[in-house]
C-alpha cells in the first residue's frame, strides 16, 4: 500500500521535537545517554511517521509491525515516539525518566512499558531477537494466510547502533538471517562511530557493508540526516522481500549540539544546561522544555487516525479470512492462545512409563507427543539435534522459502540461538524451544538471563549434564553451571531423575508461561524410579518429594535431583542394612520446592533430622535446605576424561561410597 508521506519541513520540526524530549528527560533526570536520540531522530521518525504500521489503541495487535530498539541505551527516543503516537505514556511519564515506579526505565523493558517490544541494553541482543521475531513471522505466515487473505504481513524493523554490531552475537544473528532470506527484516544502522571510550577506530575498522553482503543481505548506504534519502532507503528496503535489508545511516551523535556532537561526552551523560541552551539556539528550537508544539501533535494524531483505517479494514478481513478457513481460524486460535490439553500430563507420563533410559531420549519421546497436542511448539538446536534429541519428527525443516515446518536449525551458534528462541517467544503463536549441551549455557546465558527478566516461556534442553558425559573430558562436563543457573531470578530449572519425572518436567515447562524453563538432561542412561504406592504426578510437580519413606521418622533425610536420585536410593538400602533409616527426597525442582508452604518443606524434611545433598555439581543453590549442619555431597572441580562408571568411582558417587559419607556425618 502506498505510504502517505510527511513533508521534509514537517517532519524535521517533529524530528527536533523527539531530540529535546530526549535532552530534556535526561537533564531532569541528570542521568541517560541523549546522543543517540538526537542523532537517530531523523530516521526513527521517518520510518514511524510513514512506513511503521501498528494502532496504539491495540499494541498487541498481531499483524503490527515490530519495531526494536537494539541500541537500547537509547531509550528516550522510543519513549518519545510512543509518547508522540498516542500510546498510553503520557508526558509525564517523560519527565519522570529513570525514576522510581517510572513507565520509562533507563533501557526499554517488555512488559513494563506499553509498546515496548523487547527488554533492550545488553548490546546486540535486541538485534538477534528480531531476527527471531522475522523467522515467527514467516512461520506465521505460512500457516494462515490464504489466496483471499493475509492475516500475516507486517515486517520487523530494528534500529542498532556500533555496539550492536560488534557484539559477536549480532554477527551470528544476521548469517542466520541471511541463510533464511528473511526479507520481511528492515534494520537501521545507526552509524555515528563513537563510542564510550572516543571513536569507533580506536577498535573498529571492519567493513560492515561487506560484512552483511557476505551474509546475503540488502545492503544500502545513506546521510542519516536526509529526509530524502531516508525515505527512499525503508521504501527499498520494504521492496526487498528476498533478503533482509540493512540501512546503513552515517549520523552526528548529539546531532545539532555545538559543544558536543560527534564526542564521546553525548554517549551516557547529560549535555548540560549552558550545552542545551546553545544547542536550542543552534536548532532554532524556541519551545520550552518538554514542549510538544501542536503542529507536531497534529501530524502524530494524522497519521494515527489513518493507521486505525488501515486496522480496521485488516479486521474486517480477518473477520471474513475466519468465516471462510475455519480450520485454520482453529488453529489460529490454539497457537495465539497457546492452549495445553488438560490430559497433558497423563498423555507425556504413558509415553515413558516404566522406561529407563537417558533422559535426553526420554526427553525426546515426551516431546513427540508434546508437539503433537500443542502446535504452538516449535525449536530446534545449535548443531546437536542428534545428541540432544530435539527434533520433532516428521516435521520438516525451516529453511528458506520452507516455513511450514517446526525443525528450526540454529548452527554452530548457541549465543544467537538463545536470543533467536526468545524473539519466537516475544512475537507470540509459538512456544520455542532451543537445545544444547549444559556445558555450552554459558554461550546462550544473557539470553537466558533476558528471557528470566522478561518472564518469556522459552525453553531451553540443556543435555549432557555432568561429569558422566564421560569421555569427551572436563571440556564438556558442566560443574558450576546448575548451581549457577539457579541464581538466576524467575527461572524454573528442572533436573528429571527419570522417565516419569522426565514428562512432569515437560508438562511444567509448557504450563509455566511467566518464565522460562531449563530441562537439565543426561547423557547416560538412568534407571525406573520405585516409587511409593500413595505417589501422585502432584507430587513431583511440587518440586520435591519422598521417593524412599522409613517406618516412623528418619534418621537422616538425603535430598537429590537427577542422575543421583537413583544412587541415593541405593546408599539408602545398604544404609538399613547398618540400621539407619534414610528417607530419599527426589528434588527435581529446587525453586518450585523452596516456594513451596513450609508445611510441605517441614513434611519432607522434618525439624531435627540431619539433611544430606547429592548432586553431581557444585552445592551452593541447597545451603538454604541444609542450613550450617547439613552435608552436601557433590564436585568442586573439573573432571577427567574417562568412562562414566571410573569416573563415578574415582569422584565417589557409586552407592556404598555415599553411604559411607553418610554414616560419617551421622557419627559426628
Amino acid at each position: 500500500m502506498q505510504q502517505a508521506v510527511i513533508p521534509a519541513d514537517k517532519a524535521r520540526l517533529c524530528a527536533d521535537t523527539i531530540r529535546f524530549l530526549a535532552v530534556d528527560a535526561v537533564e531532569k533526570a541528570n542521568s541517560g545517554h541523549p546522543g543517540l536520540p538526537m542523532g537517530a531522530a531523523d530516521c526513527a521518525f521517518a520510518l514511524w511517521g510513514n512506513f511503521l504500521s501498528f494502532n496504539p489503541e491495540d499494541p498487541r495487535w498481531p499483524n503490527r509491525d515490530r519495531f526494536i530498539l537494539s541500541a537500547g541505551h537509547g531509550s528516550m527516543l522510543l519513549y518519545s515516539l510512543l509518547h508522540l503516537f498516542g500510546y498510553d505514556l503520557p508526558l509525564d511519564e517523560l519527565k519522570n525518566f529513570r525514576q522510581w515506579g517510572s513507565k520509562t526505565p533507563g533501557h526499554p523493558e517488555f512488559g513494563h512499558t506499553v509498546g515496548v517490544e523487547v527488554t533492550t541494553g545488553p548490546l546486540g541482543q535486541g538485534f538477534a531477537n528480531g531476527v527471531g521475531m522475522a523467522i515467527a513471522g514467516r512461520m506465521a505466515a505460512e500457516r494462515f494466510n490464504t489466496a483471499d487473505f493475509s492475516p500475516i504481513d507486517h515486517t520487523v524493523y530494528a534500529l542498532a547502533g556500533d555496539g550492536d554490531l560488534q557484539e559477536g552475537i549480532s554477527y551470528e544473528a544476521a548469517a542466520l538471517a541471511g541463510h533464511l532470506k528473511l526479507g520481511n527484516m528492515v534494520y537501521i544502522y545507526d552509524d555515528n562511530g563513537i563510542t564510550i571510550e572516543g571513536k569507533t577506530n580506536l577498535a573498529w575498522s571492519e567493513d560492515v557493508a561487506g560484512r552483511f553482503d557476505a551474509c546475503g543481505w540488502h545492503v544500502q548506504k545513506i546521510d542519516g540526516h536526509d529526509y530524502v534519502q531516508i525515505m527512499a532507503a525503508i521504501a527499498a528496503a520494504k521492496a526487498e522481500t528476498g533478503r533482509p535489508s540493512i540501512i546503513i545511516a552515517t549520523t552526528h551523535i548529539a546531532f545539532g549540539s555545538p559543544g558536543k556532537q560527534d564526542s564521546s561526552g553525548a554517549h551516557g551523560s547529560p549535555l548540560g544546561k549552558d550545552e542545551i541552551a546553545a544547542t536550542r539556539t543552534n536548532l532554532g528550537w524556541q519551545y520550552a522544555p518538554f514542549e510538544v508544539p501542536e503542529e507536531v501533535r497534529a501530524v502524530c494524531r494524522d497519521r494515527v487516525e489513518e493507521l486505525k483505517g488501515r486496522y480496521k479494514a485488516w479486521q474486517r478481513g480477518f473477520s471474513a479470512w475466519q468465516a471462510s478457513n475455519p480450520e485454520k481460524a482453529k488453529l489460529w486460535d490454539e497457537m495465539w492462545n497457546k492452549k495445553i490439553p488438560a490430559t497433558l500430563a497423563d498423555e507425556l507420563v504413558a509415553v515413558v512409563a516404566g522406561k529407563d533410559g537417558a533422559t535426553r531420549a526420554l526427553s525426546g519421546a515426551v516431546l513427540q507427543k508434546a508437539a503433537a497436542l500443542i502446535p504452538a511448539l516449535v525449536g530446534g538446536s545449535a548443531d546437536l539435534t542428534p545428541s540432544t534429541n530435539s527434533d520433532i519428527k516428521g516435521s520438516p525443516s525451516v529453511q528458506a522459502g520452507e516455513f511450514a515446518g517446526r525443525n528450526l536449525h540454529f548452527g554452530i551458534r548457541e549465543h544467537a540461538m538463545g536470543a533467536v528462541v526468545n524473539g519466537l517467544g516475544l512475537y507470540g503463536c509459538f512456544i520455542p524451544y532451543g537445545a544444547t549441551f549444559l556445558v555450552f549455557s554459558d554461550y546462550c546465558r544473557p539470553s537466558i538471563r533476558l528471557s528470566a527478566l522478561m518472564k518469556l516461556q522459552s525453553i531451553f534442553i540443556f543435555t549432557h549434564d555432568s561429569f558422566f558425559v564421560g569421555e569427551d573430558g572436563p571440556t564438556h562436563q558442566p560443574i558450576e553451571h546448575v548451581a549457577s543457573l539457579r541464581m538466576i531470578p524467575g527461572l524454573q530449572l528442572i533436573r528429571p531423575a527419570d522417565g516419569l519425572e522426565t514428562a512432569l518436567a515437560w508438562q511444567a515447562a509448557l504450563q509455566h508461561n511467566n518464565g522460562p524453563t531449563l530441562l537439565i538432561l543426561t547423557r547416560q542412561k538412568l534407571p525406573v524410579i520405585d516409587r511409593p504406592a500413595t505417589f501422585g504426578t502432584a507430587d513431583a510437580l511440587k518440586g520435591g518429594y519422598v521417593v524412599t519413606a522409613t517406618t516412623g521418622r528418619p534418621d537422616v533425610v538425603i535430598m537429590a535431583s537427577g542422575s543421583e536420585v537413583h544412587v541415593a536410593v541405593d546408599a539408602a538400602k545398604i544404609l538399613a542394612a547398618q540400621g539407619v533409616a534414610a528417607r530419599i527426597v527426589s528434588v527435581p525442582n529446587l525453586g518450585e520446592f523452596q516456594a513451596q508452604p513450609a508445611a510441605y518443606r517441614d513434611e519432607m524434611l522434618p525439624a531435627g533430622v540431619p539433611r544430606v545433598a547429592f548432586e553431581a555439581g557444585r552445592g551452593e543453590s541447597w545451603g538454604t535446605l541444609l542450613g550450617c549442619d547439613g552435608l552436601f555431597i557433590g564436585i568442586d572441580h573439573f573432571g577427567a576424561s574417562a568412562p562414566d562408571k571410573v569416573l563415578a568411582e574415582q569422584f565417589g558417587f557409586t552407592a556404598p561410597q555415599v553411604a559411607e559419607k553418610v554414616a560419617a556425618y551421622l557419627k559426628k
